[in-house]
């Protein structure tokens, strides 16, 4: 009976002293050390919403956003600015904004619906390339048949049918390094295969890989199929993941500089390790000099997916970073830098 009553007045004390620091902790406290072993005794997942806005436009069955596995305390999070103006992306079958530190949805649309995301597949094949391969510019890929008949865009080919330089070779040998700057800043479908397949074996095996990778990050819409993001025929509805998982890791991926630093390369030309072959490659970001406060962005395209686009962007103090995502956006390009400029504008980090 007393063990009784002490565990229900440790209850009541631990919810009173959620209620008193919550305002401190940004609505991150559950997150925080003092609920570590607390969180899984509850069995408790909570919807992270930006403060100030209400969550009441989210359903629970089919948009709530969960934290179990999510970020860190941040030191900030944004909250939304009284009377700020709304956001409509209108345009897009799903969009979200994320602050990139402590995973706050700062807007959301149809965020874990389900679909085809295209190359947005590259930014999880990247994570996995740069975890698995310790030194980029020495691990030597031989380049395979299955790599040089990729469909779709390829070194050489910034866009299908459409070629400027030299393309792969089989058996031609090439650094990783080189491989991975194809794959992020031209979106070569033969550079994200090779890279696939160099590390597991097969294609499918990498997949497993990457679907391992997403249920340890807690990730629960999605499932990948291949290296490129291309869909495998017949099995298209197989290939899926969402915008809120798109940005969780895109947010994830940002511990990993080489990731980043890569996105920011301007047109430049990469070599085979014996430097007989050239490849000109062209980075496809559009805003990489219209937008100085444009970190990286990462474009998708297939006739299921539709056009797609994450876009990853800092505030003026270069201390806060928001993730953007839209998928089957035929104003990608406009929409995620509208996108950007709102979160900015309307919201303050404390």
């Amino acid at each position: 009976m007393l063990k009784k009553i002490f565990s229900i007045k440790l209850l009541g004390g631990l919810f009173i002293a959620s209620l008193f620091l919550w305002p401190f902790y940004g609505g991150n406290l559950w997150n925080s050390s003092f609920f570590k072993d607390k969180k899984d005794e509850f069995n408790s997942e909570t919807v992270q919403m930006v403060k100030g806005e209400s969550d009441s436009k989210v359903s629970p069955n089919e948009e709530s956003l969960l934290t179990k596995h999510s970020f860190p305390l941040a030191a900030y999070v944004p909250v939304k600015k009284t009377q700020a103006p709304e956001l409509d992306v209108f345009r897009a079958h799903a969009s979200i904004i994320l602050d990139a530190d402590s995973g706050t949805i700062l807007y959301y649309k149809n965020g874990k619906d389900e679909r085809q995301i295209a190359s947005l597949t590259k930014i999880m094949t990247a994570v996995l390339v740069v975890e698995n391969i310790k030194d980029l510019d020495k691990e030597a890929i031989t380049i395979d048949e299955e790599a040089v008949y990729a469909d779709g865009t390829k070194i050489g080919c910034p866009s299908s049918g459409n070629c400027i330089s030299t393309r792969l070779r089989i058996g031609e040998t090439i650094s990783a390094r080189s491989l991975l700057k194809a794959m992020l800043m031209n979106s070569a479908n033969d550079s994200a295969i090779a890279l696939g397949k160099h590390i597991a074996g097969t294609q499918e095996k990498f997949a497993q890989m990457m679907n391992d990778k997403a249920k340890e990050l807690g990730l629960k819409n999605s499932h990948f199929c291949t290296a490129s993001g291309l869909e495998i025929d017949g099995r298209e509805n197989e290939c899926y993941s969402s915008a809120y998982d798109i940005a969780r890791i895109a947010a994830f991926s940002m511990r990993y500089k080489v990731i980043w630093d890569t996105f920011k390369i301007p047109d430049t030309a990469i070599y085979s390790m014996d430097g007989k072959i050239s490849h000109d490659i062209m980075n496809t970001n559009r805003l990489l000099n219209e937008m100085p406060e444009c970190l990286g962005t990462k474009t998708g395209f297939t006739p299921l997916a539709g056009k797609s686009l994450m876009l990853a962007a800092e505030d003026s103090t270069k201390k806060h970073k928001i993730i953007a995502v839209v998928l089957n956006d035929p104003y990608m390009w406009e929409d995620a830098r509208e996108m950007a400029n709102w979160a900015f504008k309307t919201h303050v980090w404390q």
